[in-house]
Order: structure tokens, then sequence, then C-alpha cells
């Protein structure tokens, strides 16, 4: 959890004022520490609530635009995601290569998934898609969206 200055500022001002309330009451000590924990708990948690829902909204629609998942077929077996992460590196800026396994074998199923700066995608996909790589024509397009319950294993 990231808090902001103000956040901090607020929650340092709450400790002392529950303080100075706590010491003027007549209870014991640990009653009074965990009250005050409880408390901050509870204000951090409705604090954070109302600014958080703002932040994480931009924060998601900043990052969705901002990058792109790619899906590269007819790779190499023998290709590990080093060699895909440099193959498209020549091409922008690549975030992820994630390579598909069988999953009871261990094997490379010979496709996978590069996710990259979108200013980018559209160079690489067009410098890619029907290349020859390690003796295959490589077949390079933009991934659809995962289908729910979809589960692939990787590398």
């Amino acid at each position: 959890m990231k808090l902001s200055n103000q956040t901090l500022v607020t929650i340092i001002a709450l400790a002392v004022l529950g303080a100075l309330i706590m010491s003027f009451i007549a209870i014991s000590p640990s009653i009074a520490f965990a009250l005050g924990v409880i408390l901050s708990g509870l204000a951090v948690h409705f604090m954070q609530g109302t600014s958080s829902t703002a932040a994480t909204s931009d924060d998601s629609s900043s990052t969705a635009s901002s990058s792109k998942t790619i899906y590269v077929g007819n790779l190499p077996y023998r290709a590990n995601e080093n060699d895909v992460k440099d193959l498209f590196s020549e091409h922008g800026e690549v975030f992820a290569v994630r390579l598909m396994k069988d999953k009871r074998t261990g094997k490379r199923r010979g496709f996978g998934f590069v996710v990259m700066n979108s200013a980018d995608v559209g160079t690489a996909i067009a410098n890619l898609n029907n290349k020859e790589y390690g003796q295959r024509t490589l077949k390079v397009r933009e991934a659809n969206e995962p289908k729910n319950g979809e589960d692939l294993d990787s590398e």
C-alpha cells in the first residue's frame, strides 16, 4: 500500500491525538494500544478507500493504453524467452515474454505472447509477421483477450 504525504501526516496527527486522549482515561496501556491500532487501521482503510478508487481507475487506463500483447506463433521449439525478447526488442520496448509449454511433458508448444509498448506494436507486427526465424516462418498478430477459465501453462 502506497501512502501519500498527506495521509501519513494525518495518521501521525491521529496517533498523537489518540495518545493524548488515552492518557486521560484510566485504562491499562495494553488496552489503549489495542484500541489505538484498531482505530488507526480503520482510519487508514477509510482514507485510502476514498482516494484510491479515483487513482486506480486513472492508473489502470494509462497502463492498459501503454502496452499491448502480441501473439507469436510458429516459433522454433528451441527458442527461449531471451531469444524472443531480443528479436522483438529490435522493433520497440518489450515488457514481458511468455512462451507456452505442454502441461504433461513440459516441452515448448511453439507459440507465446510478447507484451510491448503499444506505440511499437504496429512496427513489430509489420516487420516480424511472415519473417523466417530459426528456419520457421513466424506468425505475429495482436493477441485476442484471454477467455475466462482458460489456463495456459507458461514458462
